[in-house]
């Protein structure tokens, strides 16, 4: 799964930002902070490894998470693409719309110099 995919989820984007606020978290930590059974925010926290936003490492019995930066920086690069191209575009589309304004406002002024 794509990290967009698995972040469309609002109990992933959750853990996500606990474990933004707090560094790192048990699997059990976790658990807590949601009314869903433990097999649940497993699935969830499976989907975040497996799109590599989260990290998890083994602590004797605990499951240990934290973010992966790069995996945000990432999704930040990609973001700023489509930003830099959408702005490219729409920032054409005004020019053109400026551009036909003055045509529009040349043909009515031409229209009224003929009537008077």
């Amino acid at each position: 799964m794509d990290a967009f995919s698995a972040l469309a989820d609002s109990t992933r984007r959750n853990i996500i930002e606990m474990l933004a606020a707090s560094g790192q978290l048990s699997a059990g930590d976790i658990c807590r902070h949601f009314d869903s059974s433990p097999p649940a925010i497993s699935q969830h926290l499976k989907v975040l490894r497996a799109a590599k936003l989260v990290r998890m490492e083994k602590n004797a019995q605990q499951r240990i998470y934290s973010i992966n930066p790069a995996a945000f920086d990432d999704m930040e690069a990609w973001i700023v693409q489509m930003r830099r191209f959408w702005n490219e575009r729409f920032d054409a589309l005004d020019a053109l719309l400026k551009e036909e304004v003055k045509k529009s406002h040349k043909i009515k002024g031409a229209r009224n110099g003929r009537k008077k």
